[in-house]
């Protein structure tokens, strides 16, 4: 165990970090407003929009961010001299002082190529492998496609109606977290300001003023955004000492979508639409690292079906922070790349017997990379077990039968099978 005048010192530490990075807000940094989009309407969706250095540049962040990252600096050297050096409290944030800055780097960036490179320090980029010799995470998003894509041409699967607007979501959707979140209080809004259809705050669920809903995104809803994104946030601000286990860093925010799609799934909350969405993510950041530009893009998403809104929209994503025919924002690929990284850490856990350690996962913002620390951390008395713990973590049982069973399938020929099992479906 750790001295308690040490732990009272990590606490005060903590809530400096808290309190430092506090004005960074990576996505109102870099999202464009709505002026670029109604300019390239004007435009009839022929012409990339015009946002360049200077137009990030106009943009105030809050923050002076030379002074934030010197903060920063001064910061990692308190916690290294006040709680030393190989201590693993002081690993933990120290890593964490040492990503805000790149952060920081990469606003001062935007518009221009750095912002991609830092991007993908952060986040990572589509064509990394896992191991060598195994596919890329677009490699593996292709091979998602089809399947998909065979689901989806086949009509038998009709999307729920978005027959809901956004007041009466809001009401729905309080009531579903507040009997599925005891002890949690999750508030839903209404948000004019935010890109996507919603979004998680530290105790709060936005939901777009603009958009129709269907029951089934709600019920999608209610387990990413609240089980997991607020969940663990609340998770954090109750641990006693390492409260900055509330705030995530870019390399927490892969596990974090990580855990959030796999919750998804497991629960059979999610829709071959869904999961299509998050492998055309991954396609869209990689056709623009190959060279393709926003009007390209947008194009790409017209023909799939989707309406000029949406697939104005979603370009967007990938070229936030960035030029319209300049390198992607890579942040959208930490959806599959999480989902794997997660999931192979669940298999492995079971393999060793080592489920029980599992909710770790929950205590806060953390990120796979982190997870043994995490568990020395927990083993200190540093950090506490997870205050809320979803369903599907808190009876374990059929989580290890569900994957367990899954790798067993998963070492079964498919082609053999398709070959035995095909005639029955001509």
């Amino acid at each position: 165990m750790i001295d308690k005048a040490l732990l009272l010192k990590t606490r005060e530490l903590s809530d400096r970090l808290i309190a430092l990075q506090t004005p960074i807000r990576i996505l109102d940094a870099i999202n464009w407003d709505k002026s670029v989009k109604e300019e390239f309407f004007r435009q009839k969706c022929q012409k990339n929009p015009l946002v360049d250095k200077a137009y990030y540049q106009q943009r105030d962040l809050g923050f002076v961010p030379s002074e934030l990252r010197q903060a920063f600096s001064d910061l990692n050297r308190n916690i290294i001299s006040q709680l030393g050096q190989l201590n693993p409290i002081t690993q933990y944030m120290s890593k964490m002082c040492a990503e805000y800055k790149t952060v920081l780097n990469m606003l001062e960036y935007r518009g221009t190529a750095e912002f991609h490179d830092l991007s993908v320090e952060l986040f990572g980029h589509p064509k990394d492998l896992f191991h060598a010799g195994e596919p890329s995470l677009s490699e593996l998003a292709n091979m998602l496609e089809l399947p998909l894509k065979n689901l989806l041409a086949a009509d038998i699967l009709p999307d729920d109606p978005k027959n809901i607007d956004a007041d009466a979501a809001v009401k729905i959707l309080a009531e579903q977290v507040s009997v599925s979140m005891p002890g949690i209080d999750v508030e839903v809004i209404i948000s004019d300001g935010i890109v996507s259809d919603a979004a998680a705050g530290a105790n709060n669920i936005k939901l777009n003023q603009d958009v129709k809903f269907s029951q089934r995104e709600l019920d999608i809803l209610e387990v990413h955004e609240g089980w997991i994104h607020v969940g663990t946030t609340q998770n954090g601000l109750a641990q006693p000492y390492l409260t900055c286990l509330s705030k995530g860093t870019p390399s927490s925010t892969v596990t974090q979508e990580g855990l959030a799609v796999l919750t998804e799934i497991i629960t059979l909350k999610s829709t071959p639409r869904r999961l299509a969405k998050l492998v055309n993510r991954i396609q869209a950041v990689t056709k623009v690292i190959d060279g393709a530009e926003f009007v390209d893009i947008y194009r790409d998403y017209v023909a799939q079906g989707l309406s000029k809104d949406e697939s104005y929209t979603l370009a967007q994503r990938v070229f936030r922070g960035s030029t319209a025919t300049g390198l992607p924002f890579t942040k959208d690929i930490a959806y599959i790349k999480g989902f794997v990284l997660v999931y192979n850490l669940i298999r492995v856990a079971i393999q060793l017997g080592r489920i029980d350690q599992l909710p770790l996962l929950l205590v806060g913002k953390i990120s796979i990379d982190d997870f043994r620390l995490i568990s020395q951390l927990h083993d200190l008395g540093v950090i506490e077990d997870p205050k809320f713990v979803p369903p599907h973590f808190k009876d374990l049982r059929g989580l290890a039968t569900w994957l367990s069973f899954g790798r067993f399938i998963g070492n079964l020929s498919f082609e053999q099978l398709e070959n035995d099992y095909k005639p029955l479906f001509l």
